[in-house]
């Protein structure tokens, strides 16, 4: 006899997990109770510590896998997992400002640590190519915690009216929702598919044939007479050059699929994005065609609220002082711990929105000749860019038409009407 099968249960068949229970890595049902159980890696990592003798090579990062999959909150119907990068912004931030409001020497060394700290940590996350959420975490964080100190600290003491906390409130409110419109999708090119099979699963043989090319619907072109049709293998791309006033389009052998012109692969993302800027790790998302004006709007909007924040609380804090005096000269301000903490946060929002700004400077002087951060970047490697403004600017001469021109067509960014110019200009 042959044994019966037994039949899967499909995802509506299984039983409804509790608030504390979860599917783990390998798809069998645990509990949040067992979370140090049955984890051999662990056993055998203390037995060996235990023993002074030395771990087996990928211990630590299966331990580690393990307890990212564990770490998880209770929740109606099965426990849903908490990203750990999450944590050391919410934790340790209000710490270090508290510490650092003791007293002023203590300040001047962490408010210089934290940015070394976190360049550190962006350096050790972009080497890896990875997704963290702790960068958005920290900006979100961070806007949080100061509203929270602001209005614990600093409004209490009669000086802002009603009517300025309404404007930092609607400030901050505008700015939250124009990041997440930043958060959308930024213009990512999808795989089209035919009847029966996708157009975009082709070879790289398909691309450079000698009778055909690629173009920017993924779809396949005869080559225009007196054209000549050359690829170019440039990492994950092919690119295929045309005679100038053509369009120039890439294959990306990740995606499987021909890129427009401007357009580019994240390798953090793992897909091709309209129109690449860059790879922002303060909303963990692209920048591209979709989603660049929301960018720099949410930039825009978090460094009018925060300049103003910090001038409303340096006017309460260091009274009958101008704003720029009073941000490095305030005697007196350590003698109270709630003035000092002001004082702390007010240097924290300082440093931070020292660095937007100059993040906002670049997209600006980027946006008014018409370049993306991917295409600058490209342009110095391959030494064929003009640098401008000392170094801040630069100016590849492809796009360029001009000033308004420039501004007209980022404004007009994502419109049906001009989507097919965007791309087509050379």
């Amino acid at each position: 006899m042959t044994p019966r099968k037994k039949n899967p249960k499909g995802p509506g068949m299984e039983e409804t997990l509790c608030c504390c229970e979860y599917l783990d890595r390998t798809g069998e049902r645990s509990h949040l109770a067992a979370c140090l159980c049955n984890c051999e890696d662990l056993d055998e990592c203390c037995e060996r510590w235990l023993t002074c003798r030395t771990l087996p090579p990928g211990n630590l990062e299966r331990i580690a896998d393990t307890f990212k999959d564990r770490f998880r909150f209770p929740w109606p119907r099965g426990a849903v997992r908490i990203d750990i990068s999450l944590l050391p912004p919410i934790i340790l931030l209000p710490v270090f400002l508290h510490i650092a409001a003791l007293h002023f020497l203590l300040a001047f060394v962490i408010l210089i640590s934290l940015p070394v700290l976190v360049l550190w940590y962006y350096y050790l996350t972009h080497r890896k190519k990875g997704r963290t959420l702790f960068f958005l975490s920290l900006g979100l964080f961070s806007l949080g915690y100061m509203y929270f100190v602001f209005l614990q600290e600093v409004v209490p003491r009669g000086h802002v009216g009603r009517s300025q906390v309404t404007i930092l409130t609607c400030g901050l409110i505008l700015m939250l929702v124009a990041l997440s419109r930043a958060k959308r999708d930024p213009g990512y090119l999808c795989c089209q598919m035919s009847n029966e099979k996708a157009l975009c699963q082709g070879s790289n043989n398909n691309i450079s044939s000698r009778n055909g090319q690629g173009s920017a619907n993924g779809l396949y072109r005869a080559a225009p007479s007196g054209t000549a049709t050359n690829s170019h293998i440039n990492g994950d791309s092919c690119s295929l050059k045309e005679e100038p006033g053509e369009l120039t389009e890439d294959w990306c052998s990740k995606c499987r699929l021909v890129r427009p012109a401007r357009a580019g692969h994240c390798r953090i993302c793992g897909r091709c994005v309209k129109r690449l800027d860059h790879h922002c790790v303060w909303i963990n998302s692209c920048v591209g065609e979709q989603n660049h004006q929301a960018f720099i709007l949410a930039l825009s909007l978090f460094l009018l609220t925060s300049v103003y924040g910090i001038s409303l609380t340096l006017d309460t804090v260091c009274k009958g002082k101008a704003t720029i005096k009073a941000l490095f000269y305030c005697p007196g301000v350590y003698s109270d711990y709630s003035s000092a903490l002001s004082f702390t946060c007010v240097w924290y929002c300082a440093i931070v929105t020292s660095g937007m700004g100059y993040i906002l400077l670049i997209q600006l002087l980027n946006i008014s000749y018409n370049v993306t951060e991917r295409e600058a970047r490209i342009a110095l490697r391959e030494n064929s860019g003009r640098r401008l403004l000392c170094g801040m600017a630069i100016d590849t001469g492809q796009y360029n038409r001009g000033f308004l021109r420039n501004w007209i067509q980022f404004i007009s960014l994502g419109s049906l009407t001009l989507q097919h110019s965007t791309e087509a200009i050379v």
